[in-house]
């Protein structure tokens, strides 16, 4: 684990593979850990130097004022454009899922010298908010016990832990890996100095815990303009990737995202919800190091 200064913010960042590899610049949602340790080791086997990254307000990097974020989607996404020029002189793989999807498809978009493919897992091709007409919206019977439960305490992590447990079975995901990606995000936002100096009382604060775990800074950025109209001036390689469970982002997102990229790949995990299941790494994995 480590930092990267890009942009005038600290971003969290940690490696597999060797330096000298192609580039595999994997952004997080919004932390690193929701990429699996096991999918990055497969895919650093399969000679790819992969970096993941904590989104801003996320994990280790800087954190700023979280209920009105100073900076929008495309700030972020000038943010994978450096990263990916520190860590690699070359045009860079870029890889987004759910919330980091966008940031991927904006990036790719506005910079498309810095990358030379894409891939996008379990994310839609519209910002937060009201969805297009065309495209499936969160499925109500499933968002509505997700969402009206009661929140845990975010200062104790075996509270979260059960929370984010409760809501992957809800999801149809496991149970038993969120629970332990959960307690590792909490462990690792707890540990880090959230941009406020090194006073460690500093790190127990309820809602920087809230927003690693849910992503709720992501929500209240700035997305406009719009890309979903641009996505057919997309002309890197790229691999969509979808749950054909996904109650959140339904897998006509996916479907739909691939439609409109030329040239586009579209794997459906049968089996999978929000999250890549671990029997899923090997394709998945072998898919990517194929662009």
């Amino acid at each position: 684990m480590g930092i990267c200064d890009v942009n005038g913010v600290s971003l969290g960042v940690d490696e597999f593979g060797e330096a000298e590899a192609p580039l595999v610049l994997c952004l997080g949602a919004p932390t690193l850990l929701s990429w699996p340790d096991a999918l990055c080791e497969q895919l650093a086997g399969q000679g790819r130097h992969v970096v993941r990254c904590d989104l801003r307000d996320a994990g280790a990097s800087s954190h700023g004022d979280l209920e009105s974020p100073d900076y929008t989607l495309r700030d972020l996404a000038a943010d994978a454009v450096e990263l990916a020029r520190t860590f690699d002189g070359r045009p860079a793989h870029l890889a987004g899922i759910s919330i980091s999807g966008m940031v991927a498809q904006v990036a790719a978009l506005d910079h498309p010298e810095a990358f030379s493919s894409l891939t996008l897992i379990g994310t839609r091709s519209v910002a937060p908010g009201p969805v297009d007409d065309d495209l499936p919206d969160h499925d109500q019977a499933t968002m509505r016990p997700l969402f009206s439960r009661s929140q845990p305490d975010w200062a104790d992590v075996d509270s979260v832990a059960d929370y984010m447990a409760e809501g992957a079975r809800i999801l149809g995901d496991d149970p038993d890996e969120a629970r332990e990606v959960a307690a590792r995000i909490w462990e690792r936002t707890q540990s880090s100095d959230l941009g406020q100096g090194s006073d460690p009382t500093q790190n127990s604060d309820p809602e920087a815990h809230l927003a690693d775990q849910l992503g709720m800074v992501f929500s209240r950025l700035d997305c406009q303009p719009r890309w979903r109209e641009r996505l057919p001036q997309l002309r890197v390689p790229t691999l969509v990737v979808h749950g054909s469970r996904d109650p959140f982002f339904p897998v006509g997102n996916g479907e739909a995202l691939t439609r409109e990229i030329p040239g586009a790949r579209l794997i459906i995990l049968e089996e999978a919800s929000r999250t890549v299941p671990a029997e899923d790494y090997p394709e998945v994995a072998a898919a990517m190091a194929a662009l």
